[in-house]
């Protein structure tokens, strides 16, 4: 049977509890080749086994059974958090509305009747991971696009109000020359070459605890400070940017296509939330934002360029060098005291 991609390369774990030995070993003849199977007889025990590291990825369960019925341990399972997002299929011979509707409304997520029938076993089983995956996939691209207090603003009210930021630091990185470079190159190349880079800055930004906002053709725009308050922002941003050169020429050393880049820093206050309603856009405004955008279109290339603020705002013993550029005309907002960033020797 050719594999589902939807599934993953491991094999999905499943935990069926029955207090019925013989209901369990049947289950396990018919999933064992395919699934890890993990069994309760009890409802406490269930709980113990849906709650321990790696959670199973799907459960079987029960509704008669003594001491706890299947009914009350969907309800504890639904109402964990550790365990809330497990699907639950309940097994049972009471095959009524009123026994379905009750289900549905613990939260159960499907029914197999007793006897088993395999076939129809086997393929709810397959429809429930496959629904699991789906949703883990559509969970990890909201992760990758929109901070982790946003997705869970999304999950939990369906909507992420705007917020206000004093105290960020924001970078721009433009590629040098892009327009003549890109006209050379095929656009499989071109975007492979895009795709390898821009994967490496999203790499430091994430080491150095900073924010990817967005990408807008060969220019890549992040933050730090935001969402989570970071007393440091300023150093990490700096940082941030002196790797994103540094990650630039080491790939130069090797790489078929050489690229150069402009760096600018700034640091202040903004507003930041979700645009549209179709998709899910994170998006950063305000003056600080203009004011970033010009500082790096006047730097220098292979050069982090960083206004007074952010100087300022970096910490009196960070390994970093501030030669003074003198004030430098940015457009619509007049001559700014900036600076270029380096290392100090050490």
């Amino acid at each position: 049977m050719k594999a589902n991609p939807l599934l993953p390369a491991r094999r999905p774990t499943i935990l069926v509890v029955d207090d019925q030995p013989a209901n369990i070993s049947v289950i396990v003849e018919l999933l064992r080749p395919r699934y890890r199977i993990k069994a309760a007889r009890t409802g406490h025990r269930a709980l113990e086994i849906a709650r321990a590291e790696p959670a199973p990825d799907l459960i079987l369960l029960d509704v008669v059974m003594p001491e706890m019925d299947g009914y009350e341990v969907c309800r504890r399972l639904k109402s964990d958090p550790r365990t809330a997002h497990i699907p639950v299929i309940f097994l049972t011979a009471l095959h009524t509305d009123q026994s379905e509707a009750r289900g549905l409304e613990m939260g159960a997520a499907d029914f197999v009747t007793k006897p088993f029938n395999a076939a129809v076993v086997k393929a709810r089983v397959r429809t429930q991971l496959e629904l699991v995956y789906e949703r883990r996939l559509s969970d990890r691209l909201l992760a990758n696009t929109l901070p982790d207090r946003v997705v869970l603003d999304l999950k939990t009210r369906g909507s992420s109000p705007p917020r206000e930021y004093r105290d960020v630091s924001l970078l721009f990185i433009d590629m040098i020359d892009f327009t003549r470079i890109a006209g050379q190159l095929q656009p499989a190349v071109l975007m492979a070459e895009l795709t390898e880079i821009f994967s490496g800055f999203d790499a430091i930004v994430e080491r150095w605890g900073g924010q990817t906002i967005k990408t807008i053709g060969d220019a890549y725009f992040c933050v730090c400070g935001m969402p989570d308050a970071r007393a440091d922002h300023a150093g990490r941003m700096v940082e941030i940017g002196l790797c994103f050169i540094e990650f630039l020429e080491a790939r130069n050393a090797t790489a078929e296509h050489r690229w150069e880049a402009r760096v600018g820093v700034h640091s202040g206050a903004v507003i930041a939330g979700i645009v549209g309603r179709t998709r899910y856009l994170y998006d950063v405004f305000g003056d600080a934002v203009n004011i970033a955008a010009r500082v790096e279109r006047s730097s220098w290339p292979m050069r982090l360029t960083v206004t007074e603020t952010t100087r300022e705002a970096v910490a009196h013993d960070a390994p970093y060098a501030f030669t003074p550029r003198g004030p430098v005309a940015l457009k619509g907002k007049g001559a700014l005291p900036l600076f270029f960033v380096a290392r100090r020797p050490a």
